[in-house]
């Protein structure tokens, strides 16, 4: 049989059309099974909490079960390693988070690269910390604490819930801005080093907001100031230390990334998806905002593009520090 040349051209036009074809019929397919989404830290804390508000946005948005997956060890790294081996998929998802940007310097011996091997999908929210102190402190703002720090180098302690965690950079941070020396005291976790501030222990402690903000208003421990470059409107009489310290910003935040190489039209389904819920959805919006964060709504490039910013500026703050992960 002899093919017209109009019905050559419309067979060629067919086929060109055919990798868009599957692409959207992926998509529109996508998820046709349980999706995971691993977190790298214990069940109970806030990457856990917010890995579950996903899931189960995620699973009666898309009508597909997502189920979290917890995965400790090595501050998340061990998560993001077997993510990154993963099938491209879509059906195993990270909850990344800053401490996936803090890894990439804080451990030399990562056996994957973090900016190259996990794709961006879409960000969840962000949450300032708060230097907070125990009621019998007598220096009552960030000007009275360096006065007083500045006077007796080395008498104020000054606790983290370890080394490399965000307690602790929060307060390199500062120390790097000041120059002010305090006595640091790293715990294993920050729920010790939050019972000791509580029992008049330690002194200070640059805290995420979730681990403070109930003892905040039980009156068991004085905010001093906010770590995000402006107040809180949850604590809107607490001053940023910004406005004493020029420059100073330190946030946490998380997100849901993917293996490298998860076709773009799954990435573009689950942006779309979780961006209409942090928009769109109170009880969402509600339950992030009961534990101090705010919905962080990003397209997936616009999501790259902070990481590997976030990832620069906390790199340099931690070599400048000279902290190791133990």
């Amino acid at each position: 049989m002899t093919l017209s040349r109009r019905m050559f051209l419309n067979l060629g036009a067919g086929a060109a059309l055919l990798p868009s074809i599957v692409g959207v019929a992926q998509a529109q397919a996508y998820p046709s099974r349980p999706v995971r989404i691993v977190v790298g830290f214990p069940p109970g804390g806030s990457n856990d909490l917010h890995g579950r508000l996903i899931a189960q946005y995620l699973s009666e948005r898309l009508g597909q079960q997502f189920f979290v997956e917890n995965r400790a060890g090595a501050g998340s790294s061990l998560a993001t390693e077997m993510v990154s081996r993963s099938a491209p998929d879509g059906y195993t998802l990270l909850l990344s988070s800053s401490s996936d940007a803090w890894n990439a310097t804080l451990y030399s011996n990562l056996k994957y690269d973090f900016l190259r091997d996990i794709l961006p999908v879409a960000s969840l929210s962000d949450g300032m910390g708060v230097l907070v102190v125990h009621p019998s402190f007598a220096p009552q703002s960030v000007a009275e604490v360096l006065t007083a720090a500045k006077a007796k180098p080395g008498s104020i302690t000054v606790a983290s819930a370890g080394v490399g965690s965000a307690p602790h950079l929060y307060w390199e941070l500062f120390r790097t801005l000041t120059g002010v020396d305090m006595l640091h005291v790293p715990y294993r976790g920050g729920g010790p080093a939050i019972t000791d501030l509580v029992a008049g222990q330690v002194q200070t402690y640059f805290s995420t907001m979730p681990a403070a903000i109930e003892f905040i208003r039980a009156g068991k421990l004085r905010a001093v100031a906010v770590t995000g470059a402006t107040r809180w409107d949850g604590l809107p009489d607490i001053p940023a230390v910004a406005e004493t310290v020029p420059g100073y910003e330190a946030t946490t935040w998380w997100g849901v990334s993917a293996p490298r190489g998860t076709p773009d039209d799954i990435v573009q389904k689950l942006n779309a998806e979780i961006n209409a819920g942090l928009a769109g959805n109170a009880n969402l919006k509600q339950k992030l905002a009961d534990v101090g964060s705010t919905p962080f709504v990003k397209t997936p490039a616009e999501f790259a593009k902070f990481t590997a910013e976030y990832t620069d500026k906390w790199g340099k703050v931690i070599r400048t520090a000279n902290i190791k992960a133990e």
